[in-house]
């Protein structure tokens, strides 16, 4: 049960929004006990002039003895906006999904990069035996990443007063994918989170703003938690990427930088700049209304969920 501290809880349940007024944070009760939590990660989800709610809910959960319980607390959220979306999930969470409405839309999968591999053996897992073949897996992947041939690109850390901009390059929307919109309100939260550090940077050519993301830092691991660029040209995503393993490089103390993409565009980008494939999640969305369930995919990232923040405190790397 990781990250109950009063000042994460404060953070993720009741620390104001601009964009969901009250509190983030639900229970179920029979006058006396509680019978079931769940928190809400709210959103917008966007295709073209298409805009639609969207909820991700965390810290879901009920008493074994409370048949229901859970599913009724689900319910009662999913009647509060349009569409309730989950990415993974435990063995037993992907079981009970398609049973309560949730309807597949995709997978998400989850790249690495090395960035020191000698730091794995800051973070010891077991067995031992697998260690040193990881260690020179992680080595091998680190010297045969390809450089940066990248050039006339500036990076630098975006301030409060800039978040405006960023959102604005963050809800634009593909042809072919719809989007979770990116609010000054919603950066601005995952900047304040107090769990983990979290950076956000913007990619400019010629004193212009084209692209940013956005680090996070977990123990050991740099999480490229969200990234954009308003560009069709491969070589300005790998420029972005790129930048982000620059930055993330510069901390000096991260043995890895992990990322999620969820479309064949994007895996492409990662995979030209170093990065590999390690697993894949599905995506499930389940509709409140009347609205239909988008058909063409959904691009999510890290940000999307409480990935980009949550660790257990074990050796939790990807590489």
């Amino acid at each position: 049960m990781p990250h109950v501290e009063p000042a994460h809880l404060q953070w993720k349940y009741w620390r104001a929004r601009a964009d969901w007024p009250g509190s983030r944070s639900f229970v179920l009760t029979d006058g006396r006990d509680l019978l079931a939590h769940g928190a809400v990660m709210p959103g917008t989800l966007r295709s073209g002039s298409f805009r639609a709610g969207a909820i991700h809910m965390i810290d879901w959960a009920a008493r074994r003895d409370a048949v229901g319980a859970g599913v009724s607390l689900m319910k009662h959220v999913g009647g509060l906006t349009d569409f309730l979306f989950g990415i993974g999930g435990s063995a037993q969470t992907r079981k009970i999904m398609p049973l309560i409405g949730y309807q597949p839309c995709g997978v998400v999968t989850g790249y690495a990069r090395p960035l020191a591999p000698l730091a794995l053996l800051n973070r010891p897992s077991q067995p031992r035996w697998k260690r040193l073949p990881r260690l020179a897996r992680s080595i091998f992947w680190s010297v045969t990443a390809p450089a940066d041939a990248s050039s006339g690109w500036r990076t630098r850390r975006v301030g409060e007063d800039e978040v405006e901009r960023i959102a604005a390059l963050g809800s634009a929307a593909t042809s072919d994918h719809a989007v979770l919109e990116r609010s000054a309100a919603f950066l601005r939260h995952a900047l304040a989170c107090p769990i983990v550090p979290v950076e956000l940077f913007a990619l400019e050519r010629f004193g212009r703003i084209h692209g940013y993301f956005l680090l996070s830092y977990a123990p050991g691991q740099a999480r490229l938690a969200d990234w954009w660029v308003d560009s069709q040209d491969s070589a300005d995503w790998h420029a972005l990427v790129h930048a982000a393993v620059r930055q993330a490089k510069e901390k000096g103390r991260f043995a890895e930088l992990v990322v999620w993409a969820s479309d064949p565009v994007q895996s492409r980008f990662l995979e030209d700049c170093g990065f590999h494939r390690r697993f894949t999640l599905p995506i499930y969305f389940r509709r409140s209304g009347r609205l239909e369930v988008p058909s063409d995919g959904v691009r999510v990232q890290m940000l999307d969920n409480d990935a980009f923040y949550l660790y257990f405190g074990r050796n939790e790397l990807w590489a």
